[in-house]
């Protein structure tokens, strides 16, 4: 009997990412169908222990546009969308998902976020002609302030002090002025 390897997801609004965690993943196959029938076995370890997954997908997928990498840990799949729509879970079928199916929180977007970000971009990122220098984060060398700039924006403790102002006398005090601490 096979086991079943950790498969975490994600989606955006074309396509579905699906990681099966699965390091040293020997004797892989791999049957996606335009139905969206998922299909992935392997083997793994000294021992050789078959794993397997075997998902009927939300919707249909176009397998022509979806693509694999498989690592030394893990094998990801890109599936594309026949439909650019947002599926309502993962699988087919109804209720609680399987124990090994999870989601990928390091890759999802939620819908209203998905069209602002590129739908290809992952863990990678693509940051174009961003300029990081621009942020004057401070840190090491290199990351302070432009020339010609002041080199501390910050306010000091004695210009975040409030001032006191003095108490009014009244009949009942002493008459000596109130004592005023700064701190």
């Amino acid at each position: 009997m096979s086991r079943h390897p950790s498969v975490k997801w994600a989606q955006r609004s074309d396509v579905v990412f699906i990681t099966i965690e699965l390091p040293d993943a020997q004797d892989l196959k791999l049957k996606l169908e335009p139905e969206g029938k998922f299909f992935f076995s392997a083997t793994s370890g000294v021992d050789k222990i078959p794993y397997e997954v075997d998902m009927d997908l939300h919707d249909k997928v176009d397998i022509d546009e979806s693509k694999a990498s498989v690592g030394k840990r893990n094998i990801c799949y890109l599936v594309k969308k026949a439909e650019n729509k947002w599926w309502s879970r993962l699988l087919k079928q109804e209720g609680k998902p399987p124990l090994f199916l999870k989601v990928d929180w390091d890759r999802w977007v939620d819908e209203d976020e998905d069209q602002d970000q590129d739908s290809k971009a992952g863990p990678d990122m693509n940051f174009g002609d961003f300029d990081f220098s621009k942020l004057n984060m401070g840190g090491g060398e290199g990351f302070g302030a432009a020339e010609g700039e002041d080199d501390d924006d910050s306010d000091t403790e004695e210009e975040n002090m409030e001032e006191v102002t003095p108490l009014k006398k009244d009949a009942s005090s002493s008459g000596a002025e109130p004592e005023v601490k700064k701190y």
